[in-house]
């Protein structure tokens, strides 16, 4: 494992903010929209983190299978690394990574627990065979740094351990967006502890001068963490209920795009 974010993979493959959300050419032919592409993805990182519950592995894995996820369709299209069986080999690959590995066969039993959409559901080769092509989309750079040790260090040396809770669960939902492949963790980490720091009324602004960040980058990762929100509160105005039969419905209108011939 690399120990300094600085000389890792990671650092050397962020992307610029107009590199990532991009749909891929072959998909695009199929009809597949940027928000129809944006909606699977968070979709899909919903489906790892409920299959990571069953297998009960540790929130880095989980982190670290998405961010594979969502590295894998800046460079590869839908149509041809089908997002149902990404999402579990990201979750499989992530825990052999992270060292906390998951038996294939556990997730297969898991998914079709779970799952009554025979789509989502693949034998322990299928997922044995992907593995292999993630790691070739991917470059075989596995090492992924994340947001969390930076959180609680930082809360700790500005004595706001108070804000965990609050700020652990920002940096969980920025998951549901690209962040993590376009700003340093610690940036992600510090946005969190921005944003967690102005809804509970603290004054941090002493503070954020000693760290000598660049508060421009703070806020334009806040204000992406926000517009997340407030796109999910927008679509959930109405009958709940509703809004989630519409949305797998959409959902399930756009991976059969992907399957078209």
């Amino acid at each position: 494992m690399a120990a300094n974010f600085w000389t890792s993979s990671h650092y050397k493959q962020l992307l610029d903010p107009e590199q990532v959300d991009v749909v891929n050419p072959i998909d695009k032919e199929k009809g597949l929209t940027p928000e129809e592409f944006k909606l699977i993805k968070i979709h899909m990182t919903n489906h790892i983190w409920r299959v990571a519950q069953q297998v009960k592995v540790r929130q880095r894995v989980i982190a670290t299978a998405v961010t594979y996820f969502r590295r894998v369709y800046t460079r590869k299209s839908m149509t041809e690394y089908d997002p149902r069986l990404v999402a579990p080999t990201c979750l499989y690959l992530a825990s052999k990574a992270e060292e906390s590995t998951v038996q294939a066969r556990l997730l297969v039993f898991y998914i079709k627990k779970m799952c009554p959409d025979e789509k989502y559901r693949f034998e322990i080769k299928d997922i044995l065979e992907m593995e292999m092509k993630l790691l070739e989309a991917l470059d075989y750079y596995l090492v992924v740094f994340h947001p969390y040790r930076a959180l609680l260090q930082l809360l700790q040396d500005a004595n706001m351990t108070d804000l965990t809770h609050i700020s652990w669960g920002l940096v969980n939902d920025t998951y549901k967006t690209d962040l993590i492949l376009i700003y340093p963790p610690h940036m992600i980490a510090l946005a969190c502890i921005y944003i967690a720091s102005v809804l509970k009324d603290k004054e941090t602004t002493a503070w954020f001068e000693e760290l000598r960040v660049d508060m421009n980058v703070v806020k334009n990762i806040s204000m992406e963490i926000l517009n997340f929100y407030e796109s999910r509160i927008e679509a959930f105005k109405g009958i709940p209920e509703a809004y989630k039969s519409m949305t797998e419905e959409k959902i399930n209108a756009a991976l059969n795009k992907l399957a078209m011939k």
